[in-house]
């Protein structure tokens, strides 16, 4: 027999909405969109397709939400971790080499969160402390500050090419 609504896990009957969730929303939207998108571009011509990218962002959030049941608001996109490794492959192997190469990836992920389930969040403490996470965090952080301020000043990431006016493109940023 099927669940009635109230009883589901994934619905929240103490769940109180507020406009500020709105605006939230709205910020989470065209972020992950907005970088969902760029990556497979930034990967060139031969290199992934963005249609592809928003299909299985869509599905992998789908089946995220139907294991934790809801309980971890959360929108899953395209990582910058991997954009320079993908741009390597492509350039140096191709795009068939290089998906293999994501796809073991992921099979490299579920196989670390299966070890997490099995030996708990500890392990990761011990192996990842946060005086070796923090750092390298900032570090892409530090990285990746230069690439932000030339697209806010509507210039290509590494500044060689102006795309939008300078005046307009900082307006879109301080918006964004």
């Amino acid at each position: 027999m099927a669940k009635s609504l109230e009883t589901s896990p994934i619905f929240k009957p103490d769940y109180l909405f507020r406009f500020r969730d709105v605006l939230l929303g709205a910020q989470m939207l065209f972020i992950a969109i907005g970088a969902l998108v760029l990556v497979p571009l930034l990967t060139g011509p031969a290199g992934l397709d963005p249609s592809v990218a928003l299909f299985t962002a869509g599905v992998g959030t789908l089946i995220f939400q139907v294991i934790t049941r809801g309980k971890i608001p959360v929108f899953l996109g395209s990582s910058f971790a991997f954009l320079a490794p993908m741009i390597y492959g492509i350039e140096h192997w191709g795009l068939p080499a290089t998906l293999s190469g994501l796809a073991f990836g992921g099979v490299a992920y579920f196989l670390f969160s299966l070890l997490v389930l099995i030996k708990g969040r500890a392990f990761i403490d011990r192996i990842l402390p946060p005086i070796i996470t923090g750092p390298i965090i900032m570090a892409i952080g530090l990285i990746l500050a230069p690439v932000a301020i030339n697209m806010a000043m509507g210039k290509s990431g590494d500044g060689s090419i102006q795309l939008f006016d300078e005046a307009t493109a900082l307006i879109v940023a301080f918006v964004a």
